[in-house]
């Protein structure tokens, strides 16, 4: 199992989970990916798109004021 890193500071729905989805594609089935995000709407918007798709939210945490990290780990390919 892999685990990669995306920080998507400084970006907007819907591009945060544009991007979320884009690295989901490129990892395997059972890798995890930790998505940093400081626009407060990605903190629900990223989880429930992830969720939709077919991914597993690990967790969603507060890393310190305006700044959260989602843990999603890609599901099994469609």
């Amino acid at each position: 199992m892999m685990e990669e890193q995306l920080d998507l500071r400084g970006e907007v729905c819907p591009y945060t989970y544009v991007k979320t989805k884009l690295a989901l594609e490129q990892l395997d089935d059972g890798d995890v990916l930790r998505v940093l995000v400081d626009h407060e709407a990605a903190v629900a918007n990223v989880p429930r798109s992830a969720q939709v798709d077919g991914h597993s939210v690990r967790s969603v945490r507060s890393v310190q004021p305006g700044l959260w990290e989602i843990v999603v780990q890609k599901g099994t390919s469609r």
